[in-house]
């Protein structure tokens, strides 16, 4: 059975690779993207549920023992991300050609789009440091070539501005890992988790853990290295924008629950500490940019800070609860981004605009765009009985538990500020007096480019709702990192 664990990888990455050599015929690549991307859905269920069943998954590649060989571990965390990013994934390729045109669709996008959904897959299962960069490095030149999608001015200035913010962070990225391994000897993550133990100068080891934090605080958009970040996500085409806000910073972030909570747990004092003052930064600064913008689609970009500001304050806490909080409010987000960042592409493409001021009373032409966008807007807000609701109160509970009062009164003070930049979209947008009546094409389109959204919603509402269901799990995973003995048992077989 460990052999399942590639098939994440080596399904998208097949995909990619059929779609690049007949790219000229859109209708037969379109159609094959859903086939192929279902497909890959339903295989990534049945494997989440298999570990959900009988627990992690371990491929040694080529037969190589750990720490010896290429490790891929599918536990429970990253079978969970790898599930939801299909998720996302198959709602953005069912979405894609109401949005694309036809030229964009041939110059290669499916191709992009499976390999993105390869790296992302493989740096959450991979169980090996310099595989976790090199995962990171597919999915960033998928990225590339998705970002640069189209033409213009502005596009080709972000593009540039995103290229070079990660070129220089992966680089520090392989530096950072080099110097880990001229302290402990390997890369492998269970065997880094056993041998920084027995390290004496604990100060290195700091150190190292800070330059990891940076890669990953960069790549996740954390305070004050999230200034790259809005414009790059709104300038390519809404499905990228949906791939992007919806998985790339997630990455970020795992990486740092997932090193944080394995290797580098000597000096809690510290790290998480910091983490925690960042943490309320990052919620801050980035409510203040999603209220300072009158761009619907900067809006929801924006609203990606704070959200990554509620995760890393889970970490920070760095109790069962809160890493509980963390995991739930990462699902939650990485599925709501990918609804809005859709949702704010389709109302900006009936409306002729992404500029508030210039809308008004879309909801009597289009009331399902209007009340899916009401509906997601609460979701991500945190309101009962959604799925952000059931994070935030993970996340304040551990906070309070430890006395963590300040980011407790900043995390709902920012969750207020969410709501109403939100809210701000469907009443000045959506509502307001009947506007002309639109173009038959661009009312047609932009029905038709709901029901991928409404799907994506509807497991967005599951997931609050049926909380119930879902909880026992994570809170399991929860366990599962705050004992890394768990892992390190598993993955060397001791």
């Amino acid at each position: 059975m460990s052999n399942l664990t590639v098939l994440p990888i080596i399904l998208p990455l097949i995909a990619g690779i059929i779609m690049a050599f007949i790219h000229k015929r859109t209708t037969i690549v379109r159609k094959l993207s859903q086939i192929f991307t279902v497909v890959n859905l339903l295989v990534v269920g049945g494997i989440f549920l298999y570990v959900l069943q009988n627990g992690a998954i371990i491929l040694e590649t080529g037969d190589w023992a750990a720490p010896y060989g290429i490790i891929l571990v599918g536990d429970l965390l990253s079978m969970t991300l790898v599930f939801t990013s299909n998720l996302v994934a198959t709602a953005c390729v069912f979405y894609a050609p109401k949005s694309l045109s036809k030229e964009q669709e041939a110059f290669y996008f499916y191709s992009f789009f499976f390999m993105l959904i390869a790296g992302v897959s493989g740096a959450f299962l991979t169980g090996d440091l310099f595989n976790l960069f090199v995962f990171f490095e597919v999915l960033l030149m998928a990225s590339y070539g998705l970002i640069v999608l189209g033409n213009g001015k502005a596009q080709l200035r972000e593009s540039i501005k995103y290229v070079l913010i990660n070129l220089f962070s992966s680089m520090l990225f392989v530096t950072t890992i080099a110097f880990l391994y001229s302290v402990v000897g390997t890369v492998n993550m269970a065997q880094v988790a056993e041998r920084v133990q027995e390290v004496e100068q604990q100060g290195i080891l700091t150190t190292i853990a800070i330059m990891f934090f940076f890669v990953f605080a960069t790549k996740a958009a954390v305070f004050p290295l999230y200034y790259w970040l809005p414009r790059p996500y709104i300038s390519p085409n809404p499905v990228v924008s949906a791939l992007f806000g919806a998985l790339l910073t997630k990455v970020g972030i795992y990486s740092i629950l997932r090193i944080f909570t394995l290797i580098f747990n000597q000096e809690v004092q510290l790290t998480h500490t910091l983490f925690i003052y960042l943490a309320a930064l990052t919620m801050i600064f980035g409510v203040v940019g999603a209220l300072s913008t009158n761009n619907i689609k900067l809006v929801v970009a924006y609203n990606i800070i704070p959200a990554v500001g509620f995760m890393l304050m889970g970490i920070g806490i760095f109790t069962e609860v809160s890493i509980s909080g963390t995991i739930y409010y990462l699902v939650h987000d990485m599925i709501i981004k990918g609804v809005l960042f859709l949702l704010v592409g389709a109302v900006a493409y009936v409306a002729g605009t992404s500029d508030l001021r210039k809308m008004g009373g879309l909801i009597h032409h289009y009331p399902v765009l209007g009340w899916l966008f009401f509906i997601a807007s609460l979701v991500l807000a945190g309101i009962p009985p959604f799925s952000g609701f059931i994070g935030k109160l993970l996340l304040l509970r551990g906070g309070l538990e430890e006395e963590e009062i300040l980011i407790v009164i900043v995390g709902l003070v920012t969750s207020l500020l969410i709501l109403f930049s939100m809210i701000r979209i469907f009443v000045r947008g959506f509502w307001g007096e009947k506007t002309e009546i639109p173009m038959p094409e661009r009312e047609h389109k932009g029905k038709m480019m709901a029901w991928p959204i409404g799907l994506l919603l509807t497991f967005s509402v599951l997931l609050g709702v049926g909380a119930e269901w879902f909880y026992p799990s994570i809170e399991s995973i929860s366990k599962y990192l705050m004992d890394p003995q768990l892992y390190i048992d598993s993955v060397l077989k001791e």
